[in-house]
């Protein structure tokens, strides 16, 4: 069975055969399917009054740890935003009461972002359903092939410097 990005690959060979394309086929494979799946997971957090960005603030919150608050910059960090982007999403999560912020008792000039007690219970009302869509998601892919793709995304992150937040 092939895919859209076959039939690309295919007129590349027939009008240019001295060049081989196959990195087109990873580059542009992966590319559509973040595309697919961005689409997917828009359609899925929306049922639930979300923005993907908004989840993903939330979870980075939820998985820090109680009392579930970071610096503006750890969000920051997290998201792979400008600072100027993450402000603002910051103020549309407090303006709906999912977020707060708070000063930092450590640095005056630093803020803390925190769940509020709605950001919180949002959060976990989504995540086990958000799981269960991921997997659907994923479900043509058999174990062996999910640990593969995996090792393989995980080298080709790091060799482009997105390695572990600090």
């Amino acid at each position: 069975m092939g895919d859209a990005v076959d039939m690309l690959l295919s007129q590349w060979r027939r009008e240019r055969p001295d060049v081989d394309p196959w990195p087109m086929g990873v580059v542009g494979r992966v590319s559509r399917l973040a595309r697919l799946l961005d689409r997917e997971l828009k359609e899925f957090f929306s049922s639930y009054g979300l923005e993907t960005w908004e989840f993903d603030v939330l979870a980075t919150l939820r998985r820090s740890g109680p009392p579930y608050e970071l610096t503006a910059g750890a969000l920051n960090r997290a998201a792979m935003v400008t600072s100027g982007a993450i402000t603002n999403r910051i103020d549309r999560m407090a303006a709906r009461g999912l977020v707060e912020r708070i000063p930092d008792s450590g640095d005056r000039r630093s803020v803390r972002v925190r769940l509020t007690g709605s950001g919180l219970a949002l959060v976990d009302e989504v995540l086990e359903p958000h799981v269960a869509n991921e997997a659907r998601l994923l479900a043509p892919l058999d174990p062996g092939e999910r640990d593969h793709l995996v090792g393989a995304l995980r080298t080709l992150l790091a060799s482009l410097g997105d390695t572990t937040l600090g």
